[in-house]
């Protein structure tokens, strides 16, 4: 395989995952009786740019399907996260009703219909038809197909070009990430703003969160390697922030690289950082295997210690990286017979791979667990506060990454 961004040959492998379904394809009871497909799980790390990558087993067309499970609403901290950086923008642009704000990925409409409030004319570009319906319904515009360089075109022809692009968490789930900046460049307004989040691979390495990967994450991204790809398309990173969602995550700004905008000093300082830290060197993705095979036989061990003494455990949170995690580890309903998720579109349904039954909160009361196994960690603190109302004030909470944690 050759980089999906700078076409150099991978020769330097991250981790080896197995052979799994994808994270997102929660079965029905039918389905359980069907063959479920599953792919080769391989992370490879590019020595000329460090774009960290899947190798290529799956089409996104087989990943981000019509019923696509993933709803961003589904999050009260998320929502929040989404109107603080509408309210944000909304001030720091000047953005008003002669605005346009174009969001790639747009999901079930959780970031957008804040614009929708203020006014200010905007629109969706979401594949999934399950999300983008949603969307649709509280009167957000959508349109319905994978983004690139031509849809950007037909965009621009349509509408106009944009003065803010909103990219979040989406990233890295394309596939030809050439293409996609690409489309930005040509879609965004000449003084315009593009902005784009996404996990920072940093944190995935110090930290192990070897369950942020699954196929439908195609690139784990660096600042480094993130200012590298804009680059080559004509546009800069001015201002770098750091998040604490999903685990730790950077939030970029970016504007052509003839606007006036000079590139803030927090750029070069996190650039520095990630150079300390070793990701622009191939002695630091060696090792991270075994890291990975210790979370994973310690799952094990836990779950057999509990059952040992009769102890109950359950999961929380249906969570696409739970599903990399159970599956890495061989957990199945036998181990964990139950996981809870507050979002219609799993509840019913059965996880990938493990087949483990999804149930709604309301379960909950009957079943008294004494440990949850909280598989969304990156929400943990507001999945307890949720839970302390419903749950035996004995019940433990237990996260795996980076380690295994009880509290």
């Amino acid at each position: 395989m050759k980089c999906r961004h700078c076409q150099h040959e991978l020769s330097l492998p991250l981790v080896d995952l197995g052979v799994m379904p994808p994270s997102n394809a929660y079965l029905t009871a039918e389905g359980l009786h069907s063959p479920e497909p599953s792919y080769p799980l391989k992370v490879w790390v590019c020595q000329h740019c460090w774009l960290v990558q899947t190798e290529d087993f799956t089409k996104a067309e087989e990943l981000f399907t019509a019923d696509y499970a993933y709803f961003s609403s589904t999050s009260v901290s998320w929502l929040e996260h989404a109107r603080q950086f509408a309210l944000k923008s909304i001030q720091e642009l000047n953005l008003d009703q002669n605005s346009f704000v174009v969001e790639l990925a747009s999901n079930d409409g959780y970031l957008l219909k804040n614009y929708l409030t203020a006014g200010i004319p905007c629109l969706g570009v979401e594949p999934t038809t399950s999300t983008a319906t949603v969307a649709r319904e509280q009167g957000i515009e959508v349109v319905s197909a994978f983004f690139g360089r031509s849809l950007a075109s037909e965009l621009s022809t349509q509408y106009h070009k944009a003065d803010l692009i909103i990219a979040n968490n989406v990233l890295a789930h394309v596939p030809d990430i050439n293409d996609f900046v690409t489309g930005i460049a040509l879609l965004l307004a000449d003084n315009g703003t593009v902005s784009i989040e996404f996990p920072h691979l940093l944190n995935l390495l110090t930290l192990c969160q070897f369950d942020t990967i699954y196929h439908e994450h195609y690139s784990y991204l660096s600042l480094h390697t993130a200012c590298h790809i804009f680059r080559t398309v004509g546009l800069k990173v001015f201002k770098v922030e750091q998040l604490p969602t999903h685990g730790g995550s950077l939030r970029l700004w970016i504007c052509h690289e003839h606007d006036p905008r000079e590139i803030q000093p927090m750029v070069a300082t996190l650039l520095q950082e990630e150079m300390a830290a070793g990701l622009l060197s191939s002695d630091s993705y060696r090792g991270f295997q075994a890291r990975v095979n210790k979370i994973a036989n310690c799952l094990q061990s836990f779950l057999a210690t509990c059952a040992q003494h009769g102890h109950t455990v359950i999961a929380y949170g249906a969570a696409a990286k739970g599903n990399t995690l159970l599956n890495y580890a061989g957990i199945n309903s036998s181990q964990l017979p139950v996981v809870i998720d507050t979002a219609l579109s799993k509840q019913g349904k059965y996880l990938p791979g493990s087949h483990i039954p999804i149930f709604s909160p309301d379960s909950l009361r009957n079943i008294n667990p004494d440990y949850v196994l909280v598989l969304p960690w990156n929400i943990r603190q507001e999945i307890v506060f949720q839970l302390k109302s419903v749950l035996n004030e004995n019940t433990r909470y237990v996260t795996m990454i980076p380690e295994l944690s009880i509290v």
